[in-house]
């Protein structure tokens, strides 16, 4: 399968980013994964996907002097060397990766279109993380993108701690043209609740990139000490 790979700095970390071509894929070119059995049944799309995701973690991987690709862990998660965490994300055909000695989570996602923030919107925002959203500088589809891609983010963080917690379980609380937070609830998960993570975000042509940059035990009304990323249970 055809891929350029970049680095590029983000957030004090490095984004690994490999654009590919999906057209390109053979099923042969999954034999260069350890676990291509697995993938067996996957449809074109999502082998292509996959491979993507793996060749950019392997570079992230790299860059700290490991050389191993992650395995498909029980609940699909990647699974990262002892000692790293790690996360992937694909988008039509970009996908990327980033590592780190603390829990980091990274999600791409296409800009919605009008029609399809107004359909979704009730499912990924509450009344009151709307008002924030709509309070900002952004037009909704790029606002409404960006906290469900935060969210996303969030829960790849902490995926190996919770089974896929819905959207009401972490409520925005602000944003801004770099940053959106998030505040964590009980739904998130017992051991999660009363956090705020930072999200970094940017935008890549038609998409946006957001990047859990901190998560501290700050309650929602920021009132006590924070205690960044080392003080969070791994």
């Amino acid at each position: 399968m055809l891929t350029s790979h970049f680095p590029l700095p983000f957030a004090g970390h490095r984004l690994h980013i490999v654009d590919f071509d999906a057209s390109s894929f053979h099923e042969h070119d999954l034999l260069w994964l350890p676990h291509h059995d697995r993938l067996r049944s996957a449809g074109r799309k999502r082998k292509a996907e996959h491979l993507a995701g793996r060749i950019a973690a392997v570079h992230a991987l790299r860059e700290v002097g490991v050389r191993a690709v992650p395995d498909i862990g029980e609940k699909r998660q990647p699974l990262w060397p002892d000692g790293l965490f790690g996360s992937i994300s694909h988008c039509a055909s970009t996908a990327l990766a980033v590592i780190s000695r603390q829990r980091v989570g990274i999600d791409i996602e296409k800009i919605m279109s009008q029609h399809t923030a107004t359909e979704l919107a009730p499912s990924i925002i509450d009344s009151d993380e709307r008002q924030i959203l709509q309070a900002s500088s952004l037009p909704f589809p790029i606002a409404l993108t960006l906290a469900f891609s935060a969210k996303e983010s969030v829960y790849k963080a902490f995926s190996d701690r919770v089974t896929l917690p819905g959207f009401n379980s972490a409520k925005v609380t602000s944003l801004t043209a770099t940053h959106i937070s998030l505040h964590l609830l009980p739904a998130f998960a017992a051991t999660m609740a009363e956090r705020t993570v930072r999200t970094e975000w940017f935008q890549r042509d038609n998409s946006v990139i957001t990047l859990v940059s901190a998560i501290t035990r700050v309650p929602h009304d920021r009132s006590a000490p924070a205690s960044i990323l080392s003080a969070i249970p791994r």
